[in-house]
């Protein structure tokens, strides 16, 4: 991974950004992604870090954007759903997880998917081999308003195997 050049800088999907100057002390990394840096993976939910749609990897972490004040991701490398394939090697095409998701039939409205992909991503990270009741509990805090959750599983379980494949 990339050491951002300057303490206003953020790595964004492996690349450094300088946070824009008029960024304001309020200013969320969400803000930031989407009207700053035109990634629109992350989305604006209810903008108290409980829905998970702007869920971002910092740092290989799941975290909340609408909460993290942009100031505070300097120095940090933040991942968006945009910058998934670059991840796992694969700089065209779609992540394991982004994949599985698409085999699945996982989406429907679309509110929940970047916080259910990134939520997926960083398990999976950190347990490649989950069960059912793993998954379930890693996408318990992130809401689904068009109840696709036993699809969001079965995508998550799938993404394991196809990870697990491309590294056998």
């Amino acid at each position: 991974m990339h050491a951002p050049a300057s303490p206003h800088t953020v790595v964004v999907n492996g690349q450094p950004c300088v946070l824009p100057p008029k960024t304001s002390a309020s200013a969320t990394l969400l803000h930031v992604l989407r009207n700053d840096l035109s990634l629109n993976g992350p989305k604006y939910g209810c903008g108290l870090g409980q829905c998970g749609a702007c869920t971002v990897l910092v740092d290989g972490v799941a975290a909340r954007a609408c909460v993290i004040p942009a100031q505070g991701a300097a120095g940090r490398e933040v991942t968006t759903l945009e910058g998934l394939p670059a991840r796992c090697g694969n700089g065209h095409g779609l992540h394991p997880v982004q994949q599985a998701f698409v085999d699945a039939q996982a989406a429907q409205c679309g509110y929940c998917l970047n916080g259910m992909v990134m939520m997926a991503v960083a398990l999976l990270e950190r347990n490649p081999d989950p069960d059912e009741a793993a998954v379930r509990r890693e996408l318990s805090g992130n809401l689904c308003r068009c109840g696709t959750h036993v699809e969001i599983v079965r995508a998550v379980l799938r993404a394991a195997v196809l990870m697990r494949e491309a590294q056998a």
